[in-house]
């Protein structure tokens, strides 16, 4: 039997409290658990809300259809009851919350600095790597046949991350792409999404199964999945033996057919990478891969040895964002936010659903207030999708006011999501700029600090400004009464698109 404890450790010990009575115990002050303390200094926030958008934002709370729905029940009327049940759980299993960024930064940061680099590292917790070729492909004549290339030199494997994938022209010439080189041996698997490839079509499930290929679904919609239905996994990642990799707008599908000559085809862009960065995307894939299958990828088939495919000027550097609404803020919108905080001459911006919030405006303003030239180029009438031109448009007046140029795309449908921030950062990859990507898509982006680079896309969007047409804050004012009736039933869909 030990001795007794004596002296100061015993005293100690015979002071502790019971292990079971210490939860009984307050240990932090209440008001320290809501807030940092000592409490610091905060500048103005961004994005004070209106109140057409306080209403808006009890209107779409799952918290005030369901207490209407207990209150109907109280009174009697059962059906209103349950139909407002459904609308609760509808937005309590569909809702997110907003990117948290809200406060400036709090360093005067330059995008051309090793300053802003390391911040931007920092925040998406991804690295710049260097050694990489880089290739912009414009339109499906060109990325679709260089595509086709690389899955025809595969050696090892093929991996392709997807949110469209549909029956088509397009979608049947890949399937068989993939096929032959299963047949050859080559590991070829792919991950689609199970909403936005819904219409995959038997034909080409049965062109990949019977070449052996892999193909499993990314969350398919289950009674017992709805808490994660409305987390999608937006990526387009193609990637060859892990060294060569793409990724940008476009899914497979006939409307990226062509040169967008007509609005039968849609204007996009995708980024092949051939080198060490290609295993950023590799990794995005496998860990979803995981998920969905419950098998780890290992080995040099995925994960080679990096080497670089450049000569002795080192190549490019590329820093792969992979967002997720698993890390709660989603990276890409961290990188987008900081970007344009951080903009002190230019800013061009080409995305197709253009729906910023009130604090995204906020920093817009902020920016043309410090000088910053602001051009937005959006898709027009040819947008795919009716809540999101009308959403997008209702909140044209407040950018137009703050000085924002705003620029429509005509012949097509505009798909590609870029940004150039003075000539030198620049962002190419899936996240349009809305809620959904950047706080409930899983999403990939390209950044490059390259001056080659970042000349080739401002060419790019001066090329496509040609086929615009700039909006007039006094035309917009005159829109009619139809219209504004229809903008405001879709801004109850903001946080979903």
């Amino acid at each position: 039997m030990p001795p007794p404890s004596t002296g100061v450790v015993g005293s100690l010990e015979a002071r502790k409290p019971a292990e079971s009575r210490r939860w009984l115990k307050r240990r932090v002050p209440r008001e320290q658990l809501t807030q940092l303390a000592p409490r610091p200094p905060r500048p103005k926030p961004f994005g004070a809300l209106d109140f057409p958008d306080r209403v808006r934002r009890v209107v779409r709370a799952w918290w005030a259809w369901l207490g209407a729905a207990i209150v109907l029940q109280a009174g009697g009327h059962w059906g209103y009851a349950i139909a407002a049940g459904a609308v609760a759980f509808f937005q309590y299993h569909t809702g997110a919350e907003t990117h948290p960024a809200v406060y400036p930064l709090g360093a005067e940061l330059d995008v051309d600095s090793m300053e802003f680099q390391n911040t931007i590292e920092g925040v998406t917790g991804m690295q710049f790597v260097a050694g990489n070729h880089v290739t912009i492909h414009n339109n499906g004549d060109e990325f679709y046949p260089a595509m086709l290339d690389a899955i025809e030199s595969a050696q090892r494997s093929i991996t392709m991350e997807q949110y469209i994938y549909w029956d088509g022209e397009v979608g049947r010439r890949f399937a068989e792409a993939f096929a032959d080189k299963a047949r050859q041996g080559v590991e070829v698997k792919l991950l689609l999404d199970a909403i936005g490839s819904a219409t995959l079509g038997t034909e080409i499930f049965r062109i990949l199964a019977d070449g052996g290929c892999q193909l499993a679904w990314f969350r398919p919609i289950h009674w017992y999945t709805l808490h994660r239905a409305n987390r999608r996994d937006h990526r387009k990642s193609l990637i060859v033996d892990g060294r060569i990799a793409f990724t940008g707008g476009a899914g497979l599908a006939d409307q990226w057919l062509g040169a967008a000559a007509d609005e039968r085809e849609w204007r996009d862009i995708q980024v092949a990478i051939t080198g060490p960065a290609a295993l950023a995307q590799q990794s995005g894939f496998a860990l979803n891969w995981l998920e969905t299958t419950g098998e780890i990828l290992s080995g040099e088939r995925f994960f080679p040895e990096p080497r670089s495919e450049t000569g002795e000027d080192g190549g490019v550097r590329v820093l792969t964002i992979l967002s997720s609404p698993a890390l709660g803020a989603g990276s890409v919108g961290t990188m987008y936010l900081a970007a344009v905080q951080c903009a002190k001459r230019e800013l061009l911006i080409a995305n197709p659903y253009f729906i910023p919030d009130a604090r995204v405006i906020d920093m817009l303003a902020a920016a043309r207030g410090r000088g910053v030239a602001v051009r937005l180029m959006v898709a027009g009438e040819h947008i795919d999708a009716w809540w999101a031109r009308h959403n997008g448009v209702r909140l044209y007046g407040r950018l137009l006011e703050a000085g924002v140029e705003i620029y429509e795309f005509r012949p097509t449908m505009l798909h590609q999501k870029t940004m150039l921030v003075d000539g030198v950062w620049a962002t190419i990859g899936t996240a349009n700029f809305d809620n959904r990507s950047f706080a409930m898509n899983e999403e990939t982006n390209l950044c490059f600090h390259d001056g080659t680079i970042a000349e080739e896309l401002r060419a790019i969007f001066t090329s496509d400004l040609q086929r615009c047409e700039r909006i007039d804050f006094a035309a917009w004012r005159r829109r009619g009464l139809w219209q504004r009736i229809q903008e405001q039933c879709a801004s109850l869909l903001e946080d979903q698109i």
